[in-house]
């Protein structure tokens, strides 16, 4: 039996200052380390501690929410650029209204390859294939308790890389995830089925 635990990176400061997140760069606030905290306390007494290993954005929001995860849990950290948030490219780092006023939505026959009207903002499928490669490896590995801590958008495609829908089917899928929610995702041992148990969780912040 194996169970991925994804958690979506805590409050982080471009949230209060209602800037453009993608990979503009910005750490936790204390309610987002408070936040962390909570999550690591669920995932404590659930998994246990030293059982797990942890797979996380090098982006600092969720690297920092990956740090007090690993410092409750006592167990190992690695961060990847794989896992960060789809880049919005010359918008990174602006106010959202300046994104919300010049973004274009995709049109049905271009979801996966459609920019969005900002230059050097990446591509669904971009987002996709970096993802999707990053989960296959880390399901591979043997550790049957294993913790990725991403982002609010980035979540829905670890989710379907998980149950393994194909990336030309990812155009309209989106799995809607609040800061430090929990996702669980589980493969049984013996069919090898693989499931969603939970979705983008957050009472364990209440």
């Amino acid at each position: 039996m194996k169970n991925l635990f994804v958690i979506t990176h805590t409050q982080s400061l471009h949230h209060i200052e209602r800037k453009v997140g993608g990979w503009y760069d910005t750490g936790l606030t204390q309610r987002g380390r408070d936040d962390a905290s909570k999550v690591a306390e669920h995932l404590a007494s659930s998994v246990g501690v030293g059982s797990a290993e942890i797979f996380s954005s090098d982006l600092l929001r969720a690297s920092q929410t990956a740090g007090i995860i690993a410092a409750r849990l006592q167990c190992p950290l690695e961060l990847t650029g794989d896992l960060r948030e789809m880049s919005y490219g010359s918008a990174e780092g602006k106010p959202q209204t300046w994104l919300d006023e010049r973004q274009i939505p995709p049109p049905d026959d271009d979801r996966l390859d459609h920019r969005g009207g900002i230059a050097n903002g990446e591509t669904r499928r971009e987002l996709a294939e970096r993802v999707f490669q990053c989960v296959g490896e880390i399901s591979q590995r043997p550790c049957e308790t294993q913790i990725i801590v991403t982002h609010g958008f980035a979540l829905t495609f670890v989710v379907a890389a998980w149950i393994r829908m194909p990336i030309e089917a990812c155009g309209h899928v989106s799995f809607r995830a609040s800061p430090g929610s929990i996702t669980h995702l589980q493969q049984d041992g013996y069919w090898r089925n693989r499931a969603v148990v939970s979705l983008a969780d957050t009472t364990h912040l209440k």
